[in-house]
């Protein structure tokens, strides 16, 4: 008997011959006695959990032996073949992946990676091309085998369809085509012209609006963003490509739709810039163009046109100000007693994260715990109404009545408001939401919470539509 395999140290011990032991041992072109030694060193670094392999392995020697322990594992293998797998295992002999043909795994590799990107998981082809991969072959994949930009953005579109419909696609796309319009007017100074997925049609859930404008210095497109109160981030972002690096500028604007703007210097006004995806030239529009591209595909005429585009001039988006109203409160210093958390920002920001643990479906209930005390920052003496005042016209009559009154949520809680006051809060259609948002205030005044940023919480409560439906 060569070795011998236990289960729990009983003495019923399974033999295995001497002629199937060199059918196993000559697997690894080692002499018998080297291959027990690799065998005992490749058994004390492997992860027990990754093999089916029995309780205790004895391998002996001449001068040693060692008993190997893995817990929780089935019974070894009966026959010779199967410990030849196992030993095979232990070696680091694994099988190679099976075969699959390039078109079907070119297939499969576009629509994981089109599923990646439309889930937001990764933004960039390259990216979603190697995960993809990655997932799909677990193993090298040839270049020659990975799918074309063009061919994930068109898996994309497919997805895009399937989940989000025609109906509301359409209708989504003409909303985001009037907003880069409206955009293109606004700074036209910088000869604007709109790009990407809003100028083709082939939106997805996330889209942005793409624009390319044209300035000697990026902050002159800030300055003019600063007079219209938008929030936006400035990113520079360095390239290298044909052995030359590049500095690429982009200004990311949140709206009613995300808004990217990249900057060029004028002198590449006339440039015919190429796609990463066809490395054909980009499409592109002006305002005239885009116009005429509404009334051709919507059948909106310019008059209909020029209406909702100064609509959109006297009713700002109402995320642009509730974002202006939030970010102050991070300069709002409590009264320790009360708020040992901290500033008001992040109060407000703990008590958003408890209503949407709540009620997460419910964008007016999450709303007014985002929004309850933003009065603070306005005047410190009349929170309540000054939110009250500066939300007007942005927020729906419940969570208009929910901030009015989240402070009687607290009396109610500490039985100090009067009973007819009480009746009458009691006998309102929204109480249980307001005792629910009091009881939320109350569990966000934790020091050192984890909590979202504002951006978050807000991309979140723009998206709740999207995510439950109305």
């Amino acid at each position: 008997m060569v070795f011998e395999i236990e289960k729990d140290l009983r003495t019923d011990h399974r033999k295995i011959d001497q002629e199937e032991w060199n059918h196993v041992s000559s697997k690894a072109g080692q002499s018998n006695t080297n291959w027990r030694k690799g065998v005992a060193s490749r058994i004390e670094t492997i992860s027990p959990q990754r093999l089916s392999v029995p309780s205790m392995v004895f391998v002996p020697g001449p001068f040693w032996a060692s008993w190997f322990s893995f817990d929780n594992f089935a019974e070894c293998a009966k026959t010779g073949r199967q410990l030849d797998v196992f030993f095979s295992r232990l070696l680091g002999l694994h099988r190679q992946a099976p075969f699959m043909s390039s078109l079907k795994l070119r297939r499969q590799i576009a629509w994981e990676a089109a599923r990646l990107m439309y889930s937001r998981d990764v933004s960039e082809y390259y990216q979603a091309k190697q995960k993809a991969a990655r997932r799909i072959h677990k193993g090298w994949v040839k270049p020659a085998d990975l799918p074309s930009n063009a061919e994930i953005r068109e898996q994309v579109q497919v997805l895009a369809r399937l989940h989000e419909g025609g109906d509301h696609q359409r209708h989504r796309l003409l909303e985001m085509r009037l907003r880069a319009a409206w955009w293109l007017r606004q700074l036209k100074e910088f000869h604007p012209r709109l790009i990407g997925s809003v100028l083709s049609g082939a939106i997805r859930q996330g889209s942005d609006v793409d624009i390319h404008v044209f300035a000697s210095n990026p902050h002159r497109i800030t300055m003019k963003l600063d007079e219209f109160g938008v929030y936006y981030e400035l990113q520079r972002k360095r390239v290298h490509k044909d052995g030359e690096q590049r500095v690429f500028t982009h200004i990311h604007v949140r709206d009613e739709f995300p808004i990217e703007l990249t900057v060029y210097h004028p002198s590449l006004l006339g440039y015919r810039f190429r796609s990463s995806i066809t490395n054909k030239a980009i499409e592109r529009a002006s305002l005239s163009q885009l116009e005429r591209l509404i009334v051709l595909e919507h059948n909106i005429d310019p008059h209909q046109q020029a209406a909702r585009l100064n609509e959109m001039d006297s009713c700002p988006d109402r995320f642009a100000v509730f974002l202006s109203l939030l970010v102050p409160l991070e300069n709002v210093q409590q009264n320790l007693r009360f708020h040992p958390e901290g500033d008001a920002l992040f109060h407000s920001l703990q008590v958003y994260g408890h209503a949407k643990e709540l009620m997460p479906y419910d964008e007016e209930f999450v709303l007014a715990a985002l929004l309850h005390d933003v009065g603070k920052a306005i005047d410190p003496d009349d929170h309540v109404l000054a939110a009250l005042e500066s939300i007007e016209g942005f927020v729906s009559n419940r969570t208009n009545w929910l901030i009015a009154n989240h402070m009687e949520a607290h009396k109610i809680h500490d039985r100090t408001i009067g009973a007819r006051r009480r009746r009458r809060l009691v006998a309102h259609q929204w109480y249980e939401d307001l005792v629910a948002l009091g009881e939320c205030d109350r569990a966000g005044r934790v020091p050192g919470a984890n909590v979202e940023s504002v951006e978050e919480a807000l991309d979140y409560i723009e998206q709740i539509d999207e995510m439950f439906g109305s």
